[in-house]
């Protein structure tokens, strides 16, 4: 069922407390009389956790975060009322038991999904919830399954419907998550609730939009439907339920916003003179371009769409908080940085709705995984089978108007565990996500992609070309950046994981700007058993792309290590993606572990943990712009210049393509206007640009290269610059020297700017403010007669820092 907003302008009320929290030792109390000998209560907000209210009374932090798991935690609150009213529970984590004025009324054991209960309220009603220590009943003797993971312990929590986060050394803080993490709702339950089944599809360019309400009380009253400014009249097909079909022509279509607007179109009914606020919904239609086996390949409306983005983590590790303030921040930065992909893995948890609104908003496409990772789940339990189902039948019924939402999968790494422990393919094939989910998918959104698990295809679950990979190639296992095009990876649901550097002022805010500080490794990701870390990952990429010695450098020039690190990851970024997205690539999506650090330090995160960007979400703006220009080396064919327009406009460029030598002259160029159609994509050789023979790959070796760089720059018709691609055939060198680095500050009437310029290439600038706001670039490129105005962000008062070339030997303060 869709979510309906508000019925005459009032939505569902919210049980608003005033909460009280109550933490005891595991089963010492049975029920709420024998609380009365137990004080210490402290305020509580909900939706939200324990560890939250604690750390918000002084008593647990976040650096040291104390266990919840082995003890019991009561909320209480008063909940006045004078009729029968029906209260809903949108996720209470985990094994919850409910009284009502001291009685008990509800026993829950899923975090995953919301319970109702009707009850008799007086005007002196209290309710309580206690969250069962999750600690003693992991402890209790449970069935084996067939494989043990190492992502996660221990191996009962295969048989309970909760977080692995908290469980997973190496990969997230050991933070308990117990409490009412989403509203509890309140409504009248004098008659049924009412219900509504919309369903949007787009068919050419005619939107036609299904409705199926139930309102009580509405009989024979006649409904109407609207949206889009038009209507239709429902029929009546049983007492109080209206059905019907609003059709569109011409509507306008919902896109991810990298290749056009996503729009939204209000809907709304009137039954019985009352007006039903049903949101929004976008008119799309999700399709597959080639066989699963061949790999992922997702078209929006007809188009392919190459898919680019990060793995999400939680917005607030320790109150799971899903309110619009704590996940805006995070998806301003993901639409910047030209993100339209975001998954949702098997590790987390199911995001709310607030989520999937702004997802709907931004034109960031959602892939959703089920609760489900790495352990052989019991799904021949009856008891755990039902409880799935109707985990995912509310999540699709919650989001079923959302058009973001567009890939369901069956789970993360539960295939690619088995099979990677040996176990023959009839252990770990098939089953649930092959025989149950996709017949469940088409009840409740037929409209959306079904995946069985992450990784999947081909002879083998991680086998690269087939299916989804996790493609960790480049990153975890030290291949070169060529072996991005090598391995023909299909769609990359995770790649490119490194031990992430934050800047400058990352480091400092957290009091842990030294490498060598003993705190340091616990920032550091590393997989459980392994005898090395996502930090060793990162420094193999320091020596292969810079020929530094990074254990010197640590030792010796802690910054400048840093500082190479950071650029090695942005490095390898834009080099695979330059290859994944060229026309001739069979690359449909990447997707980079991860979206941002669930502690401080140098974790998977593009973003660090208090939110400030990394190298890595530079690189991905760099490299995920609609409007884009890469360089790949094709040997003896020359240099290629591929240019991307996937918006939904023409755009008249040029093009230019340059041949410099070490001190930054051009020793050969040429420059072209190159139409660009919409959505479309174009690919010339240097030799075609240039109108001769030029050994632009140095691949004939008729002796030295004549250039150290080769540059190529798109300008719209304005000479405005709209992306640029840099190709080093002899590699980067970045030993420091003299650039004629320059930089001035200006201000202008949209705020203050660095304008950079530069007398020779001036490898990894890098920009670093100290205190507030950042730049809008950073760690990129530069060359000689193309200077860069980069605007400074999030300060209002004149900023301060420093602005250093990798290849430079002075640091210019502004």
């Amino acid at each position: 069922m869709a979510r309906i907003r508000a019925i005459d302008g009032a939505a569902h009320r919210v049980v608003t407390g005033p909460w009280q929290l109550l933490d005891t030792q595991a089963g010492s109390c049975a029920g709420p009389g024998d609380l009365v000998a137990h004080d210490g209560w402290i305020p509580a907000l909900v939706p939200g956790t324990a560890a939250a209210a604690l750390r918000a009374a002084g008593l647990w932090t976040e650096a040291e975060p104390a266990p919840l798991h082995d003890r019991d935690i009561w909320y209480r609150t008063p909940i006045p009322g004078s009729c029968r009213e029906r209260l809903r529970f949108e996720g209470l984590a985990t094994i919850a038991e409910i009284w009502l004025d001291g009685v008990p009324v509800l026993t829950t054991d899923s975090m995953f999904r919301p319970y109702t209960v009707e009850a008799d309220l007086t005007a002196t009603s209290e309710l309580v919830v206690c969250f069962r220590s999750l600690a003693a009943t992991l402890a209790r003797p449970h069935k084996r399954g067939r494989w043990r993971p190492r992502l996660a312990t221990p191996g009962s929590l295969r048989n309970l419907r909760t977080t692995l986060l908290g469980f997973m050394p190496g990969w997230s803080p050991a933070i308990d998550h117990v409490g009412p993490f989403r509203p509890v709702l309140r409504e009248s339950a004098d008659a049924a609730p009412a219900e509504a089944d919309l369903r949007a599809v787009l068919d050419g360019t005619t939107g036609f939009l299904s409705a199926r309400l139930r309102f009580p009380g509405g009989e024979g009253t006649g409904a109407v439907l609207r949206c889009d400014g038009r209507e239709t009249a429902l029929t009546e097909e049983e007492p109080g339920l209206f059905v019907g079909t609003l059709q569109l022509p011409d509507v306008t279509p919902w896109w991810p916003h990298t290749h056009g607007e996503p729009r939204l179109h209000d809907v709304e009914a009137t039954i019985a003179g009352r007006r039903v606020d049903l949101g929004r919904v976008g008119f799309r239609h999700i399709s597959t371009t080639r066989p699963f086996e061949d790999g992922l390949s997702l078209a929006v409306n007809g188009v392919p769409i190459f898919c680019r983005g990060a793995v999400w983590t939680p917005a607030d590790l320790v109150g799971l908080s899903g309110d619009r303030e704590s996940l805006r921040p995070l998806l301003d930065l993901a639409r910047e940085a030209g993100l339209n992909m975001l998954r949702v893995p098997g590790i987390t948890l199911y995001e709310s709705d607030a989520f999937h609104d702004l997802c709907d908003v931004y034109g960031i496409l959602v892939w959703q995984d089920l609760m489900l990772a790495n352990f052989d789940y019991p799904h021949d339990d009856p008891a755990f089978r039902d409880s799935l189902a109707a985990e995912i039948t509310s999540f699709l019924d919650r989001t079923q108007t959302s058009p973001s939402l567009c890939v369901l999968c069956g789970g993360s790494e539960v295939w690619q565990q088995a099979a990677m422990l040996g176990l023959p393919r009839g252990t770990w094939s098939g089953g649930f996500p092959v025989e149950t989910l996709p017949n469940l998918v088409a009840g409740l959104r037929p409209d959306l992609i079904v995946v069985p698990n992450s990784p999947a295809g081909g002879d083998l679950p991680f086998s690269i070309s087939s299916g989804v990979a996790h493609y960790f190639g480049v990153g975890a296992y030290l291949r070169p950046l060529a072996d991005a095009r090598r391995a023909e990876v299909g769609f990359a649901s995770e790649c490119l994981a490194f031990a992430n550097v934050p800047e400058p002022e990352s480091l400092r805010r957290a009091r842990l700007t030294d490498p060598a500080d003993p705190r340091w490794p616990a920032g550091v990701p590393r997989d459980r058993g392994a005898d090395w870390d996502f930090e060793t990952v990162r420094d193999h990429y320091v020596t292969t792309l810079f020929g530094a010695d990074p254990e010197r450098l640590r030792r010796d020039d802690p910054e400048r290590y840093l500082a190479l690190g950071r650029a090695a990851v942005a490095e390898a970024i834009e080099a695979t993606f330059a290859e994944w997205r060229r026309a001739r690539s069979p690359t449909a999506g990447g997707l980079i572990l991860a979206w941002r650090d669930l502690a401080p330090g140098a974790g998977w995160g593009v973003i660090a943990h208090d939110g400030l960007p990394k190298s890595a979400w530079y690189a991905m703006k760099r490299a995920f712009r609609p409007l884009q220009v890469f360089l790949s080396d094709e040997g003896l064919n020359g240099l290629h210049v591929h240019v991307i327009n996937e918006t939904s406009e023409p755009v008249e460029a040029t093009l230019r393509l340059s041949f410099l030598d070490a001190s930054g002259k051009p020793v050969a160029k040429a420059e072209r206007v190159v139409p660009l159609a919409p959505r479309t994509s174009q690919t010339f050789s240097s030799a075609d640009l240039l109108g001769r023979f030029y050994d632009a790959t140095s691949a004939y070796r008729f002796g030295p290269a004549q250039h150290r760089l080769a540059h190529a720059a798109l300008f719209n018709a304005a000479g405005a610059l709209l992306g640029q691609a840099f190709q080093f055939p002899g590699g980067l060198d970045v030993t420091p020297g003299p650039t004629g680095l320059s930089a001035e500050l200006i201000q202008d009437v949209q705020g203050w700017n660095l304008e950079l310029s530069t007398a020779r290439p001036a490898l990894g600038v890098h920009i670093d403010i100290e205190g507030n706001g950042r730049p809008s670039d950073n760690g990129f490129h530069l060359v000689p007669d193309l200077p860069r105005r980069i605007a400074l962000t999030g300060t209002d008062l004149p900023p301060r820092g420093t602005v250093r070339a990798l290849n430079d030997d002075i640091w210019l303060r502004f």
